[in-house]
């Protein structure tokens, strides 16, 4: 018997060359009073070599979990849900796409009249889901069947100011495996994204250690530990750590620093 096989990105997506969809853009961003209607349109192309697709369209809900990762619900199964603020037309539900063809889909989202959550974002996310799978072979050569998903990230947030704040919880080096491990939380009401910045000097030499920066994405009320690898600390003696989080301007960096030996 063939194994059938779901593949779910936020990306596009393409299996040996031979069966993919890509939606575009991969996030969508609503900024609406209370009971307006705004429309977005979506692209989505078959980029399959041979392939017709046939495709439904759903919704869900989504968070992060503590490490980024993407943790996907049913509709309307959070607070903070837009699901059911969300249409889509009637024709758009279902469709099949040839070769190479792309369609456009209009996502209408019309807020409620009274917020009855009191939040000031909210989100949801659509499926483009493949519903005829396709033969493909695994990497070991086997038959397989292979069905793909896609999703894009819908965000609404009300017009009003918000301001936004990230705070670092807790900031520590583990010498043993070179591993800075920072946690921080958005206390904001609305989603932060934005860069974790890490300096490192060895304090008796004054030699500077190069961390790539790393990019983060958060929801309010998401709590986020961050691992940053530190191989290239080599040399033994007291260091300074100096983590900066910019999540917007220069009235929105997080600062923290963290004194510690290696030996």
């Amino acid at each position: 018997m063939n194994k059938i096989t779901l593949l779910f990105l936020f990306l596009m997506i393409q299996i040996s060359a031979q069966t993919g969809i890509s939606v575009s853009p991969p996030r969508v961003y609503f900024e609406s009073a209370a009971g307006s209607s705004n429309t977005q349109k979506i692209t989505v192309t078959n980029v399959s070599a041979k392939n017709t697709l046939d495709l439904a369209v759903s919704l869900g809900d989504w968070d992060y979990d503590e490490k980024g990762e993407n943790m996907m619900y049913a509709a309307g199964a959070l607070k903070n849900s837009c699901a059911s603020w969300i249409n889509i037309k009637k024709d758009d539900n279902y469709f099949s796409l040839a070769p190479g063809e792309r369609k456009e889909l209009e996502v209408t989202l019309t807020s409620p009249k009274v917020n009855q959550d009191k939040l000031s974002a909210h989100t949801a996310v659509l499926f483009v889901s493949q519903m005829n799978p396709v033969d493909d072979v695994d990497n070991k050569g086997a038959k397989i069947k292979v069905s793909i998903r896609s999703g894009i990230k819908i965000f609404h947030r009300t017009l009003e100011p918000i301001k936004r704040k990230i705070e670092i919880q807790d900031l520590k080096f583990d010498s043993s495996k070179k591993l800075l491990n920072i946690t921080f939380e958005n206390q904001s009401e609305i989603w932060t994204d934005g860069k974790i910045i890490t300096d490192i000097i060895n304090t008796n030499t004054g030699k500077k250690i190069t961390v790539e920066p790393i990019v983060f994405y958060t929801l309010p009320g998401n709590i986020r530990k961050v691992t940053i690898p530190v191989q290239d600390l080599t040399e033994k003696g007291s260091y300074n750590v100096s983590v900066l989080i910019d999540y917007g301007d220069n009235e929105t960096l997080e600062m923290g620093e963290l004194n510690f030996n290696y030996e």
